[in-house]
């Protein structure tokens, strides 16, 4: 197995990103779903919290009124909503399980810190996918790799809009760049009419235009951004359909996007990116920050 690890990981290298077939089973798939179906029946999210989430750099800054929400979720659980799904006094119009956009993005119990807890309780740090997530980034040669973040996303049928071309590195900046790396878990298929993910293959390579910072203390907004995204022709994007229980690793500086769920099927996955720590400084401007409650944990422990 290890033989045909190393030549993928070159192409994760050269590509940017890897789609790897297989990591969990359609059981672990489906208790991780049932634990998050649980959760959001069990929601309770003030009115003004109600945020939407959106790349779109635009719509990012026109939403600072909830940014504190966002920006104090490094250790915490927080709810994340489609465009439309409240009324005008912040009431549901649609049912809970399709309005939502992402949970994210830190956890509370000391067990598997910084991953979301309901994963803890569905016995998510005893499937095998971690061993082996280890053994992968060790051949991808990470020394010390750390957690920084997790989200559950559900690209909700007919709900969920386009996620527009974006770096993760933008908001999560390393010095130096390049030590970030997302793995996404399709807890369903993900294919070409319900959203899967599409990248520019190489675009790694080229840098980031924009970063999403901290602005000064006691000003506002909280978060602003220093450059723009690039403009990119839609023919350089390629598709990385993956079946359920399948991952895609990202690194921070690929440029992807995916398409609106037009289907009748959602795309649930689970997501959380990991940081090469050794001789890696975390920028002390990025949004999301450690805490000394809950620092930023180690993969390999």
């Amino acid at each position: 197995m290890y033989v045909k690890l190393t030549y993928r990981c070159l192409d994760y290298q050269d590509e940017g990103y890897l789609v790897l077939d297989g990591l969990l089973s359609p059981e672990e798939c489906d208790a991780l779903r049932d634990r998050m179906s649980e959760i959001i029946e069990r929601m309770d999210v003030p009115e003004h919290c109600r945020t939407q989430f959106s790349t779109d750099h635009d719509e990012q800054l026109k939403k600072q009124g909830n940014a504190d929400y966002f920006i104090t979720s490094g250790d915490k659980i927080r709810f994340f909503f489609e465009k439309g799904v409240f009324d005008d006094k912040g009431e549901f119009i649609v049912p809970k399980e399709h309005s939502l956009n992402k949970i994210g993005h830190g956890g509370k119990k000391k067990i598997m810190p910084n991953i979301l807890h309901c994963f803890h309780y569905a016995n998510f740090k005893t499937l095998q996918f971690v061993s082996y997530l280890q053994n992968l980034v060790k051949k991808l040669g990470l020394i010390y790799p750390v957690i920084l973040q997790s989200m559950y996303i559900f690209k909700v049928q007919f709900i969920c809009p386009a996620l527009t071309p974006h770096q993760d590195a933008t908001f999560l900046s390393t010095q130096p760049l390049g030590r970030v790396m997302g793995v996404w878990l399709a807890l369903e298929d993900a294919a070409l009419e319900n959203g899967c993910l599409w990248f520019i293959p190489g675009s790694h390579n080229n840098g980031i235009t924009r970063r999403m910072v901290r602005t000064p203390k006691g000003t506002f907004p909280l978060t602003d951004f220093i450059g723009r995204e690039k403009d990119y022709d839609d023919k350089l994007f390629v598709p990385a359909p993956v079946k359920k229980g399948g991952a895609v690793l990202i690194h921070g500086q690929v440029v992807h996007r995916s398409a609106a769920n037009t289907s009748d099927a959602s795309r649930h996955v689970y997501t959380f990116h990991i940081m090469e720590s050794q001789n890696t400084i975390w920028s002390p401007e990025n949004w999301l920050q450690p805490t000394e409650e809950l620092p930023f944990p180690s993969l390999y422990t």
